[in-house]
């Protein structure tokens, strides 16, 4: 029995290349060549710094007279008055708490905490209680 050319394997070689990964929806292609500069971290203050300042923009609005009560807020903003009382929920933290909540960013789209999470702090009681509950948040950080 003569065996053709055609019936061996090629011999294997060693074939170098870069390659980076493209993700485009859910397709992840292979491209050839030097991978894309490292992109830049994306930072913004976080979700719960936003909606802590908007609570303070509130409170001022309410205690100037701009605004009768937080329904009235919640109706111009097209709010509801819930979504309104939890906003303002957060003022009951401690000042040092504030103060570093308002400092937090995301980074890269990461929120470093929910605003479920914040309002919990804010519902523990004493600011004694709330310091305590937020060192153990911020751990998780």
């Amino acid at each position: 029995m003569s065996a053709s050319p055609a019936s061996h394997p090629a011999e294997a070689g060693l074939v170098s290349a870069h390659f980076h990964r493209v993700r485009r929806a859910k397709v992840v292609r292979l491209r050839g060549g030097s991978p894309p500069p490292p992109r830049e971290v994306a930072r913004r203050p976080a979700h719960v710094a936003r909606m802590l300042a908007l609570a303070h923009h509130v409170e001022s609005a309410i205690g100037r007279g701009l605004v009768a009560s937080a329904a009235d807020v919640a109706r111009q903003l097209g709010f509801t008055r819930a979504r309104v009382t939890h906003l303002l929920d957060l003022l009951l933290l401690a000042p040092d708490i504030q103060e570093e909540v308002l400092f937090l960013e995301a980074v890269d789209g990461a929120e470093p905490l929910s605003e479920r999470g914040l309002r919990a702090v804010a519902h523990a009681g004493t600011w004694k209680a709330q310091r305590e509950r937020w060192r153990e948040v911020k751990a998780s950080f």
